[in-house]
């Protein structure tokens, strides 16, 4: 396994649309493994593989206390969503930013696993949370898109400046 360089924001290929896995092989299982190293070794909770530059629908998910109920999910889509909340939100692609962003309480995702097999899950709370989020990398959006252009503008700044002074 090996780390993954992980695309920060405002790089242009988090805009870009995944394309969806065809075929489940060595290659995917390989970048999987190396999208979860990545994510545990960032910390992070959840990636999406446009976040290490491979433009494929495919997301690690672990929002465990332990850190040991890893979810590898390909071509996930979101079949139904309820209710709403707001919680603050991180991302590996966005570092050091934390934003309250609005997102449906509770959904129902529909993917594939590393094993071909087609799962169902619904999940609530932060699992619910996370799943958006990394689906919405899938789909060229990050957290930072679901903000006000004055805060997407203030963000861009900060990185800016950070980049610049090397912080």
């Amino acid at each position: 396994m090996a780390l993954l360089k992980i695309v920060e924001f405002p790089d242009l290929q988090l805009t870009l649309l995944a394309q969806p896995v065809v075929h489940v092989d060595k290659n995917l299982r390989r970048l999987a493994d190396d999208m979860a190293e990545t994510m545990y070794d960032a910390p992070g909770i959840g990636l999406a593989a446009p976040q290490v530059a491979a433009a494929r629908r495919l997301i690690v998910v672990d929002v465990s206390e332990n850190r040991n109920e890893l979810m590898t999910l390909i071509n996930p889509e979101i079949l139904a969503s309820s209710g709403e909340e707001e919680m603050k939100e991180g991302c590996l692609s966005v570092p050091g930013v934390l934003e309250t962003v609005r997102r449906a309480e509770r959904v129902t995702v529909r993917a594939l696993t590393l094993q071909g097999s087609t799962v169902e899950l619904e999940a609530d709370g932060l699992l619910a949370v996370c799943l958006q989020h990394e689906i919405d990398h899938l789909n060229g959006t990050i957290f930072v898109d679901h903000l006000s252009r004055l805060k997407q503008n203030m963000i861009r700044r900060k990185l800016s400046k950070r980049a610049r002074y090397g912080e």
